[in-house]
């Protein structure tokens, strides 16, 4: 009876990535072990067979012999392990069958593993100014810090965690189910392998206090709503040895009165009044610094816009720098004098060649109305 395929064993295809070979692996394995399948005869060869067929996939050099030689590829002494049984299944694959089942093979102690400490969060709000040229503030962030009395230990100086004598310092309590020991973690110990007899009075055996630290932190300049400025290790502290978690620093940019914001460049709105807007000028602009002087060509339209090169925001971690772009707006005077009346009629009237109503048009145009 010819072999069956092993990529339809598992039911991934041929060009399956290795993530995706174990994760149909370990469904099928757990489908048909067979703990949840006793007495099955069928449900036992699955298993097996999805062992051999994860054995040769799993293995870089034997999948590619397969795919080019199939079964014979594999056959011999460059082969797959024969599974006699579920135990020699569960002696090479113990690290899938441990996260499935959470059992080990053997009696070893597994101890509690170093854990990374958790990372902390900080909303930070300052000025467009700030944001714009860059500062540094300094923060008070309460915080979780190794015990000074314990020096993190948790037991009172003099004294030292003794072994778990529950669980004989392994750290786990095991039963048997089949041919698998189920672990456990120790319900005394909690999973340590050891326990605290003379807790610190200070931490009171957690081996850490609550503290508010001052950190200075750098805000680089050109920074945006929502940028986040991470401090490695500046975190709560790990355990057994595991390093701190990260601090994150979340920007919020208050807005400004005389500048918008359009990711590094500034926008600003100038008033001009028509007279200026016609005949042209210079004038005088406000900039993240002192002002500059912007000529006003002749001719200017209410709503054109003027780039002036490098003088919005700088990229963080760059040497680039945004541009202001001046937008002009046309001031229509709401009240004329008697004289300003006469020099507008008479301007007018120079204008013959024109009709008077375009003329009119182009002062109401001009002024921006």
């Amino acid at each position: 009876m010819s072999k069956k395929d092993y990529y339809e064993i598992l039911g991934v295809g041929r060009d399956a990535s290795d993530e995706e070979i174990k994760k149909a692996y370990r469904k099928i394995a757990f489908q048909y072990h067979p703990d949840r399948n006793p007495d099955d005869p069928d449900a036992e060869y699955r298993f097996k067979e999805a062992a051999e067929a994860y054995e040769v996939l799993r293995d870089t050099d034997k999948r590619a012999r397969y795919d080019q030689f199939g079964h014979d590829g594999v056959n011999g002494n460059g082969g797959f392990q024969n599974f006699q049984d579920a135990e020699d299944i569960f002696s090479a694959f113990s690290d899938i069958f441990g996260d499935l089942f959470g059992f080990s093979s053997g009696g070893s102690r597994r101890g509690p593993r170093p854990t990374a400490g958790a990372d902390l969060r900080y909303n930070l709000e300052v000025s467009f100014h700030d944001a714009a040229k860059g500062t540094e503030v300094d923060l008070q962030i309460p915080k979780r810090v190794p015990c000074s009395e314990c020096d993190g230990s948790g037991s009172e100086p003099g004294h030292t965690p003794e072994t778990c004598q529950h669980c004989g310092g392994r750290g786990q309590v095991q039963q048997t189910q089949g041919f698998f020991r189920i672990a456990t973690p120790c319900p005394v110990c909690r999973g340590e392998g050891q326990v605290i007899t003379h807790p610190c009075p200070k931490c009171k055996g957690r081996g850490a206090v609550k503290e508010t630290r001052n950190i200075k932190v750098r805000i680089p300049a050109g920074v945006d709503n929502g940028s986040r400025l991470r401090l490695r290790g500046e975190g709560e502290p790990g355990e057994h040895g595991g390093p701190a978690g990260d601090l994150f620093v979340v920007i919020y940019v208050q807005e400004d009165e005389m500048f918008q914001r359009q990711g590094q460049d500034l926008l600003l709105n100038a008033e001009i009044s028509f007279v200026q807007a016609a005949l042209g000028d210079r004038i005088e602009v406000p900039t993240l610094d002192e002002p500059v002087q912007m000529d006003i060509p002749k001719g200017t339209q209410s709503g054109e816009s003027f780039r002036m090169k490098g003088l919005g925001l700088p990229h963080p971690g760059s040497s680039k720098v945004g541009d202001l772009h001046v937008t002009i707006q046309v001031k229509t005077p709401t009240k004329l004098t008697k004289r300003q009346e006469e020099l507008l009629e008479e301007f007018a009237k120079l204008e013959e060649e024109r009709p008077r109503t375009r003329v009119r048009n182009f002062f109401k145009k001009a002024m921006g109305d």
